[in-house]
């Protein structure tokens, strides 16, 4: 699998769960945001967007998961990714994957409607060309008076933020109704609103094709706007009149701002009015909305952690190969294989017969050097049992030999031959295929390793040293042939050298405990 194929599944991986996690808080906010305006007021309320961030936050924070690192015998080869390190034998497709082309197409709309929301800012921001500096004390933030009426009151920009009003302020509002504006304004940038709108449109942005996410950012912006509202009512709560006489005067923006806070947004302002006439919750209202707030934040992030954690489980289709080593989680199959190479001049010095066992992943590359003679092996699920083999067989370094589909179920022995190009190199390789890896079991059924180096021995003598040497009985060692055989141990497990033993002889190896025996393949 390609590189870019291997990221487009990682990317739509973490993707997937950032978008279960923000739809399942928005969905939250969208039920709670109006019976805690009731319980404990507008600004508790705007608080609950805190949330959505939150739960995508705590989908990606990574779960304690490690699989053991399993370390195979010189019988089971298993490799990783063969297309790194060996030339590639197998046909390879031109078609690009569609997980790629769907995370072009959402990396796409996102930087998209980046865009878009930058070029409306900037819009928004060539109306003040020309706009003039007003002294105004009782704020931090630089307030300007823009050359036309229809731009402002308005709070701009998250950073460098500064407060904009329309050229007729003086003569459209009175004296307290601009206090009033101005006290707006400034809450709205003491409380940081332009970072929730940058942050909001940045998500919007990330879920551009969610029509949840387009909903979430209007009523961000109005629970903001509420909130906004209660805070200066709770220093100015006798001027509820002048306050509404304020919205009242004040035009529907004509320019939309996607990064700050328009004084009348285009949202209903008749609620806006109605909650003017609530009493504003107590001080121990608040605080329990405070200390239910977070509570809330930790069940739900705990309840996504919790939830993600199948994202774990998800990488155990991952392998990673360290030369012999690799991490596996998931199914496999072993393919058992019995390689026979021979001349066609009649040389018998030039034949050879191996006995392997592969072990590796659905869709993933094995491969496999006998002599001058390199196997790669692809094993593919293609029904109930039913296995095909992909086989490429070449010269190592060279051009393939030849390349060969097998079909056929687990257990049944399928057979590939041919000669090489140059006429004169024969194979002949028969593979069985079966679920799991047994031959990985029978590599670490004992910690013992054996030194052997026999020449003309005998087959049953040699099980029988390497059975006593790992501690377990022999059952039929009568099963073994007395014919010579040559044998060398280096340092092998003993159940990989008993393995050899009984490919040799024709032989399949059972296990039981601490009870070894020979039964026919």
């Amino acid at each position: 699998m390609m590189s870019s194929e291997l990221a487009a599944i990682d990317w739509l991986g973490c993707g997937w769960l950032l978008l279960l996690a923000f739809t399942a808080a928005v969905l939250l906010v969208a039920a709670l945001r109006r019976p805690c305006r009731r319980l404990f007021g507008t600004e508790r309320a705007f608080q609950l967007w805190l949330l959505p961030p939150l739960a995508m936050l705590a989908s990606q924070l990574p779960h304690v998961a490690e699989a053991p690192v399993v370390v195979l015998s010189p019988v089971v080869i298993a490799i990783a990714s063969a297309a790194a390190a060996l030339p590639g034998y197998g046909v390879q497709s031109g078609a690009i994957d569609w997980r790629v082309l769907a995370v072009l197409a959402w990396v796409t709309g996102s930087v998209c409607s980046l865009l878009l929301a930058a070029l409306v800012q900037q819009r928004y921001r060539r109306c003040l060309r020309g706009a003039t500096a007003v002294n105004v004390s009782s704020s931090r933030w630089p307030v300007l008076r823009a050359v036309g009426t229809d731009v402002g009151p308005a709070l701009v920009g998250a950073w460098r933020t500064h407060i904009v009003l329309p050229a007729d302020f003086e003569q459209r509002y009175d004296v307290n109704e601009r206090a009033l504006i101005l006290a707006h304004e400034t809450a709205h940038a003491r409380r940081h609103d332009g970072w929730w709108c940058l942050f909001a449109q940045v998500a919007v942005a990330l879920f551009w094709f969610h029509p949840l996410a387009w909903w979430a950012l209007a009523a961000l912006r109005h629970d903001q706007e509420l909130a906004c509202d209660a805070a200066v009512l709770r220093e100015h709560g006798e001027q509820r009149r002048s306050y509404a006489n304020a919205m009242l005067k004040t035009q529907s923006a004509a320019f939309a701002l996607p990064v700050g806070c328009t004084w009348s947004p285009r949202h209903p302002l008749t609620e806006r009015i109605a909650m003017l006439k609530l009493p504003s919750p107590n001080r121990l209202r608040r605080n329990v909305g405070t200390i239910a707030g977070f509570a809330l934040a930790i069940a739900v992030a705990g309840s996504v952690y919790a939830a993600s954690a199948p994202q774990a489980e998800r990488m155990a289709w991952k392998v990673q190969a360290d030369h012999a080593a690799w991490k596996v989680r998931g199914p496999e199959y072993q393919l058992d294989m019995q390689v026979e190479l021979s001349t066609d001049d009649g040389h018998k010095g030039e034949a050879q017969s191996v006995a392997l066992a592969l072990c590796v992943a659905p869709g993933k590359t094995a491969v496999a050097n006998v002599g001058s003679l390199m196997v790669q092996a692809t094993p593919v699920a293609v029904g109930d049992r039913q296995v095909r083999i992909d086989l490429a067989v070449g010269n190592t370094g060279a051009s393939p030999l030849a390349r060969s589909q097998l079909l056929g179920t687990l257990g049944q022995k399928l057979h590939a031959e041919g000669t090489g190009v140059d006429g004169i190199h024969a194979y002949a390789i028969d593979v069985t295929p079966q679920a799991g890896c047994p031959a990985r079991a029978i590599a670490e059924a004992s910690p013992v390793k054996v030194t052997e180096h026999v020449t003309n021995g005998t087959a049953r003598a040699v099980a029988e040293s390497i059975a006593a040497k790992a501690g377990w009985t022999l059952v039929n060692p009568d099963a073994l042939v007395a014919a010579p055989v040559t044998l060398s141990f280096n340092e092998m497990p003993a159940g990989t050298a008993l393995q050899r033993v009984a490919d040799l002889a024709g032989m399949k190896l059972v296990l039981d405990g601490e009870r070894v025996r020979f039964a026919p393949k």
